[in-house]
């Protein structure tokens, strides 16, 4: 058991195991449940996961509030003509997890990872590292459980929610998970994920959640992207052997203290932000109008 990067590490150490075996022995002791029960189940979210991503690329997806759809096709398309300036991978991880907030915003079925709002991050990223290095299901569900316990502790230590913390508890946290899990599907050990969350967070630490109208689509969707590209980012980072000169635990803390510190109307009550701007405002007068 783990309540914190510290005493995941010791846990992991100790034992000479991956975040992922912890957490799943974390798992199998909460809920009695055997290993191949519990990775059959994750199995059945990275499914959800996949057919969100690919649900974005192959319909016609239109938000509940229009202000969001066809920007994932938007993205492909110029990375399938071989213009994207960030590189494929990361292209195809941005796209992706954009899509799946399209995805959401049409009450199509996603997977909260750890929210809804913050939803298209991990399984967008993961995806596009999959076809990239051909890994097996096996190891994205591994991927998945270590991202869970990142996950874990953050929510434990802090909040992944948008109305406590602001957008940097959201998708600041989903990047995190993704960057650990890229870390240990890389073959890095635990104390190198936990150096790449940490760098994560810390990257958009303060960020703000005000969403237009009040509906997660916009700006939720593009920092989507940019938490795509912040994951990819800082599992590189930690890869290459820079650390965090913050540790883990005090970064999710600290986090945890800017959040609790931001004002109400940065905390997704569409009262502040790109939210309260003469244009924000104007869109969300058009969407009361129609109603």
């Amino acid at each position: 058991m783990f309540g914190s990067g510290k005493e995941l590490l010791t846990t992991c150490q100790s034992q000479h195991i991956k975040i992922s075996q912890a957490m799943i022995q974390r798992e199998q002791h909460l809920f009695e449940s055997c290993p191949d029960q519990l990775r059959n189940q994750m199995l059945q979210q990275w499914r959800v996961m996949e057919t969100s991503v690919e649900s974005a690329l192959n319909q016609n997806l239109t938000s509940m509030g229009g202000l969001i759809g066809g920007e994932a096709k938007k993205l492909m398309k110029r990375q399938q003509a071989g213009k994207a300036i960030c590189g494929d991978i990361t292209a195809k991880a941005v796209a992706y997890s954009m899509g799946v907030l399209e995805v959401n915003a049409s009450m199509g079925v996603i997977v909260a990872a750890p929210t809804a709002g913050s939803s298209g991050i991990l399984p967008g990223t993961l995806k596009a590292l999959q076809e990239e290095h051909s890994w097996e299901d096996a190891q994205m569900v591994d991927a998945l459980f270590c991202a869970s316990a990142i996950g874990l502790i953050i929510t434990e230590k802090a909040t992944v929610a948008g109305a406590e913390g602001g957008c940097q508890a959201e998708t600041g946290s989903a990047a995190a998970m993704t960057a650990a899990a890229i870390c240990e599907l890389m073959g890095a050990s635990p104390e190198v994920s936990l150096h790449a969350a940490a760098i994560c967070l810390k990257n958009v630490m303060g960020q703000v959640c005000d969403p237009i109208a009040g509906l997660v689509e916009a700006p939720c969707q593009k920092r989507n992207g940019i938490g795509a590209a912040n994951a990819l980012i800082s599992a590189e980072m930690a890869l290459a052997g820079v650390p965090s000169l913050i540790p883990f635990d005090e970064v999710v803390e600290a986090m945890g203290h800017v959040g609790r510190s931001l004002p109400e109307s940065l905390r997704e009550t569409a009262l502040g932000g790109v939210a309260a701007t003469p244009t924000g405002c104007a869109l969300k007068e058009k969407l009361r109008q129609k109603k």
